[in-house]
């Protein structure tokens, strides 16, 4: 069974509506209520009829909902009328919890040197919160809302609120931070909107109320670090980031963390007219540990929050087991520690008091992982893989061998952790593009940090639409999409060969080409589709647009020729000054004669100009291909109940059946059924279910099974019924 993780933002930002936690009779509560029809009208009425209750906001251009404050027993009444679809709780939770810019100008085009800072370019960021007393930002913020405390002070949550926040004024530092620190715009002027509360805690209804505050306060561009694990073009947030841009607002969103596997983009960087970006890596020197007598690289990936992993000679390790008790000296040693049980604080914690030089985590499920440390330790700590990490044990310790610690420089590859697409049901390629995301430094509360993730590299994609606004203020987002992505490099694996059009998009961003180019390609991004029939011609269109004051002559080479591909492109052309055109790109599909066996085929189209050369990345599946078919369980209490549980599922296609089955998650024995539905349409599907229907409280694996002809499928996530179950 696949595992289905509840819905999380990509830098381990939560995105699920949470409990309601019980408050004295009498404190004020925030909440966002979703209305039938015009919110205007309803703030009206719950005005007339509800004068306990404050309207501290309306939003009417993305959704229809209320913002509003009142005692629990109020908004208790509130929640029964009929016009309120649903209420969200904003806040009052809590949770536990190298330049990267200098090598993406050229040495002739220094960013020093560019005419365009982003000066007069209103760029929102919807994070966190931004330290606006941060003397690299103080000069650049001008304002912006709380949709978590209902007010106009955007500030990361502080040590006495809760789990204290600082991510989003790191993404803003990396857009336009102007003091000791250079963003990308040092002179574009920053707008926070705060989404998320203590530990980065938040809902979708906050978010897509922080896009439509931005909206309204006419920012030219918004940068969401942030997401979710839900892969479909139609989720709620997707769908708000599509009517921003359709306003006219460019959209910068971060692929997610849940690479190197596929389909691991989430939304909203699912969204057809957003910039979906992914992390690729800037000069840097990475450890890794190396068996002499084995020939053998283990890659290591520092945890966030850890000390530079700069061991000077060998070291031996040493396997402890945290949940067996006492952990043995360390002295000298590696700690080599299982993950799982406790926190990634608690095993570094636990080696740094054994005396351990270092320790390593290694995964418990295959793949790699991306981890950060909630305290200060005074030790390197790193993940390596599961596989990595049985083979130490293996081959390693039993005969006490050292493991020494070398270096590789890296330079425009692909980040692992990367999440990569295809888009569900419309089958879309994402990322659109690729920049910086690993060791980015920038501004934190009270100095400066190195973090990585998409969420750092989404906003040099944020800065760099700065500087091209700057410089053609009359463009709008799909023209400044078209810049960035016409001009961007597409990048090679250390083999050189081009990663995949669904891990990288167009490549990585050139800013200083893509501030005046003299081509402009629109739809660049070639998406045939699923393929159904046994033989099918597929199309894609895009425009062509020549910049310059010159004629051009533009021409096609199409990939190479593979059996049961045919490819129809456009005879060499010619384009005045100044003149587009529409052009044709076809495939003939002959599914009797393709490679079956590969889910995806994925490739590049090449077309020439006079000057340049771009790669056009293609995609489309075949009948074979297989996809999730139900994505991000969300499962709690109704606000204000507990006897009512509120569930939704994400489904890219119809089905016939959809049931979720309750297990012990130790014993994996089948407990119940709480949920049997037929006929499922696609898309968000919705409901409430009694006490009596999910039944005993406790922690359970869900198991959600898919039906749809003879095709099944199954997915894992562990819920929690009752309140005594933190």
């Amino acid at each position: 069974m696949k595992k289905l993780h509840i819905l999380t933002l990509l830098l381990a930002i939560t995105l699920l509506v949470s409990p309601v936690q019980t408050n004295a009779i009498g404190e004020q509560k925030s909440m966002i209520i979703e209305v039938e029809g015009d919110a205007n009208k309803w703030k009206t009425h719950v005005e007339k009829y509800y004068p306990r209750i404050e309207v501290v906001q309306v939003y009417d251009t993305l959704l229809q909902a209320l913002a509003v404050k009142g005692s629990q027993s109020q908004l208790q009444q509130l929640e029964q009328a009929e016009f309120v679809k649903q209420m969200f709780p904003v806040q009052k939770y809590q949770v536990h919890t190298n330049d990267s810019m200098s090598y993406l100008f050229d040495q002739h085009t220094q960013r020093e040197r560019l005419p365009y800072t982003g000066k007069g370019v209103k760029v929102g960021v919807i994070d966190t919160g931004i330290d606006y007393e941060h003397p690299d930002l103080r000069k650049n913020f001008k304002g912006g809302y709380d949709v978590v405390d209902l007010d106009g002070d955007p500030m990361e949550t502080k040590q006495h609120q809760g789990a204290p926040t600082l991510h989003g004024t790191h993404v803003a530092g990396i857009i336009a931070a102007n003091g000791e620190f250079k963003g990308m715009a040092p002179d574009a002027e920053l707008y926070g909107y705060r989404a998320l509360g203590p530990g980065g805690m938040g809902t979708s209804v906050q978010v897509i109320a922080a896009i439509e505050q931005a909206v309204e306060d006419d920012m030219d561009i918004i940068n969401l670090s942030l997401g979710n694990t839900i892969n479909g073009p139609d989720w709620p947030t997707s769908i708000a980031v599509n009517k921003a841009v359709e306003m006219g607002v460019s959209m910068v969103i971060s692929n997610g963390n849940s690479g190197p596997g596929v389909w691991t983009v989430g939304s909203p960087a699912t969204a057809v007219d957003a910039i979906g970006v992914g992390a690729s890596t800037p000069p840097l020197k990475l450890p890794y540990l190396y068996a002499h007598f084995e020939r053998k690289k283990v890659s290591i990936t520092p945890l966030v929050g850890s000390p530079a992993w700069d061991l000077q000679k060998d070291y031996p390790l040493q396997n402890i087991e945290l949940a067996k008790g006492k952990v043995p000296d360390l002295h000298g040693k590696i700690a080599l520690i299982k993950r799982g049980e406790v926190t990634f604080t608690q095993k570094a914690k636990a080696a740094e008091r054994a005396g351990a030089v270092a320790a390593v985590i290694y995964n418990n499920e295959e793949g790699r992982f991306q981890g950060g440390l909630e305290e200060k330790v005074t030790i390197p700590v790193a993940s390596i893989t599961k596989e990595s990490g049985e083979w130490i044990i293996e081959n390693i310790i039993p005969d006490q061998k050292w493991l020494e610690t070398k270096y590789k420089t890296v330079q425009d590859t692909l980040a692992d952790f990367s999440s990569k697409g295809p888009v569900t049901w419309n089958w879309d390629i994402k990322p659109d593009i690729l920049a910086p995301g690993v060791a980015i430094k920038s501004t934190v509360p009270g100095g400066y940090k190195e973090l990585q993730g998409t969420s750092m590299a989404a906003p040099h994609v944020a800065g760099a639409l700065a500087l091209i606004k700057e410089a053609h203020p009359d463009w709008g987002p799909h023209q400044l999409k078209a810049a960035l992505l016409t001009t961007a490099s597409p990048i090679k694996n250390e083999v050189g060969k081009l990663y995949e059009p669904i891990a990288q998009g167009m490549g990585r961003i050139q800013p200083q080409k893509a501030i005046d180019p003299q081509t402009l390609i629109y739809n660049s991004r070639l998406t045939f589709g699923r393929v159904l029939k046994g033989v099918e011609t597929r199309e894609a269109t895009i425009t062509i647009h020549n910049r310059t004051d010159e004629q051009q002559e533009y021409y096609f080479k199409p990939p190479n020729q593979m059996d049961g591909l045919q490819w129809e492109v456009p005879m060499s052309f010619s384009l005045g000054a100044g003149e587009k055109k529409e052009v044709q790109v076809k495939v003939r599909v002959d599914q009797r004669q393709i490679d079956l066996s590969k889910p995806f085929h994925q490739g590049w189209i090449t077309l020439h100009d006079e000057h340049n050369t771009y790669q056009l990345p293609y995609l489309f599946l075949t009948k074979k291909t297989d996809f999730p078919r139900v994505m991000g369980l969300e499962f709690t209490l109704k606000p204000f109940t507990k006897e009512t549980y509120q569930y939704q599922v994400y489904l890219p296609l119809k089905a016939d059946e959809l049931q979720i089955d309750l297990y012990n998650p130790d014993t994996l024995r089948y407990n119940r059924t709480i949920l049997s539905k037929q006929d499922v349409k696609r898309g968000v599907v919705k409901g409430n279910l009694t006490k009596d229907e999910v039944g005993e409280d406790g922690v359970y694996l869900a198991v959600l099974t898919i039906k749809k002809g003879n095709m099944k499928q199954t997915f894992e996530t562990k819920i929690i019924i009752g309140t005594e179950y933190p």
